[in-house]
């Protein structure tokens, strides 16, 4: 297993929040595996890259060597999570809860390890419990505390309903950690409450309080709400793979690192260290398609992901490539400034041409205007660069 200092690195990478990180690092120093979970409702048949900021979290704390429970809510799914809602949130029948789990178990195993994976469903010992163990359950918290929750705070003080079955949500998710006596909890940041309704029954059932890790909510391609299918702002694992990588070179360059932070699995150093080349002079888009490679071969494969390039460039080419487009191999040790690349690809005559051209707007990649003079071409790219109407080239720098 990995050390203390090396684990928490990982742990805390993109962590929103973790309470309380001191009782994480005891129970990592007692050097045993541990219980880790989070929940998830089947209230739809796909996730999105939004579910998986925790699944990737999870696969995390996998490769580190601890005991990994993806929860099924099957039970709490039917009541309906309240979580942010400003009204009563419709629920759902068995069927539908069912079918959707279904869907979910060959989804998550893009990401998580399959063989070290254990599957659970609420309802195994909420059934069990009955009505009386419920009524026991709901005795174990207040009326004013439940209100300390923003949304029913919120909707108390507007007037507007709140049915008592949506109380009984986060005491069912907390009894959850109960029954699978877990170490750790991981939820999003909306979830906070809930979590720490976990960490209280733990304690009320004489069990050593979880420790509660949180996540931010991923933004969506409008890098402003939270990724949501009903606002069309989504990425879906199941998506295609040209559908993907079209998303993913929609969103800003500001947003792509979020998501190399929430997204990818490039070690943190690797990420900085690109971000700081992209400083330097990089173009963004480099790394962009780099970030959309690495989604698509992970949710697809690495033929898809680079079928998937080659059809964006071509989708925004159609029309305008010659068909004998010359194609050249230039080499740069590290990267190579676009006026010298356009220069060894005969698109202009010298330099000074070429920083002309993009003054004026002429210069394209992959059917992109630039206008940035010092863009530094990264090492291993393949582009088609345009210069004017009429001239073209297909580049890969090696």
């Amino acid at each position: 297993m990995a050390s203390i200092a090396e684990s928490m690195e990982l742990i805390k990478r993109g962590a929103d929040e973790i309470l309380i990180e001191e009782s994480l690092i005891k129970k990592l120093e007692r050097g045993k595996p541990l219980k880790i979970k989070a929940g998830f409702d089947p209230t739809a048949p796909d996730l999105h890259l939004g579910h998986t900021v925790l699944i990737n979290k999870l696969r995390q704390f996998q490769d580190l060597g601890h005991e990994v429970t993806f929860l099924i809510g099957d039970f709490t799914g039917m009541i309906g999570d309240p979580t942010g809602k400003n009204v009563t949130r419709k629920a759902l029948t068995r069927e539908e809860v069912l079918k959707n789990a279904e869907t979910y178990q060959e989804q998550i195993f893009k990401i998580l390890d399959r063989e070290k994976t254990i599957i659970r469903f609420n309802s195994e010992w909420m059934v069990e419990m009955g009505a009386a163990g419920l009524i026991q359950l709901a005795a174990k918290h207040t009326v004013a505390r439940m209100l300390e929750r923003d949304d029913f705070s919120k909707r108390y003080k507007n007037g507007q309903p709140i049915a008592i079955h949506e109380f009984l949500y986060p005491l069912v998710q907390g009894y959850d950690s109960v029954a699978l006596q877990s170490d750790v909890e991981l939820g999003g940041t909306d979830q906070k409450f809930n979590l720490l309704v976990g960490r209280q029954l733990q304690e009320i059932y004489g069990q050593e309080p979880q420790v509660v890790l949180t996540m931010p909510i991923l933004e969506g391609l409008d890098g402003v709400q939270k990724m949501s299918k009903s606002l069309n702002n989504y990425i879906g694992i199941a998506d295609q793979p040209d559908d993907m990588f079209g998303k993913v070179m929609s969103i800003s360059d500001d947003l792509m690192w979020r998501y190399y932070e929430l997204l990818s699995f490039k070690p943190m150093a690797d990420v900085r260290a690109l971000q700081k080349r992209v400083e330097e002079g990089m173009n963004p888009r480099d790394a962009k398609v780099m970030l959309a490679e690495e989604l698509i071969e992970r949710f697809h494969d690495k033929a898809s992901a680079t079928k998937a390039h080659e059809n964006f460039v071509a989708r925004f080419q159609q029309g305008a490539m010659p068909d004998d487009m010359p194609e050249l191999t230039l080499s740069a040790d590290e990267g190579m400034p676009i006026a010298n690349l356009l220069k060894e690809a005969e698109l202009v005559s010298s330099t000074s041409e070429a920083l002309r051209m993009i003054n004026q707007g002429a210069v394209k990649i992959d059917g992109e205007k630039i206008d940035d003079r010092g863009l530094i071409v990264v090492k291993g790219s393949n582009h088609i660069y345009q210069v004017g109407k009429r001239r073209f080239a297909k580049v890969t720098l090696s």
